[in-house]
C-alpha cells in the first residue's frame, strides 16, 4: 500500500515540486496551504508522514505541530523550513526532524523513506 505524505506549505510552486518529485518515489501527496487545515486534514486523511512548513497565513507549522502531535503522537513530522533559525526554538524539537529547505530534495526523500521504516 502506497505511503500517505501531507505537505503543508503555502507556495503553491513548492507544493507542486514536492507532488513531482514524491509521487515518482511512489508515495500519494496530499496537500495543505496552512497549519489550520493541516490539523483539519490529519484527522480526515490519516497521512503516514507530514512535512511541514514554518511561517504560513493564518497558523503556523509550530503551532499546528503541537495540536497535531496532541492528537495524534505516532505521525512523524519533519519540519522543512528556509529558516535555520528555528531550529533553536524549543517547539520544533518535537520534530522528528528539521530540514532546510531546498530544490534538490535528496535529504528530504531520504529522511522520509528513513522515518517511514523506522514506524513499520
Amino acid at each position: 500500500m502506497q505511503k500517505k505524505i501531507l505537505v503543508v506549505e503555502d507556495d503553491k510552486n513548492q507544493i507542486l515540486l514536492y507532488q513531482h518529485e514524491l509521487t515518482l518515489e511512489g508515495y500519494t501527496v496530499i496537500a495543505a496551504k496552512d497549519g489550520s487545515e493541516a490539523v483539519k486534514m490529519v484527522k480526515e486523511r490519516f497521512p503516514d508522514i507530514i512535512v511541514m512548513d514554518i511561517n504560513m497565513p493564518r497558523m503556523n507549522g509550530i503551532e499546528a505541530m503541537g495540536k497535531i502531535l496532541g492528537e495524534q503522537r505516532k505521525i512523524p513530522i519533519i519540519i522543512n523550513t528556509a529558516y535555520s533559525n528555528y531550529k533553536d526554538n524549543f517547539m520544533s524539537w518535537s520534530a522528528d526532524a528539521y530540514i532546510i529547505k531546498s530544490s534538490d530534495l535528496t535529504e528530504l526523500k531520504s529522511k522520509i523513506k528513513e522515518l517511514l521504516a523506522k514506524n513499520e
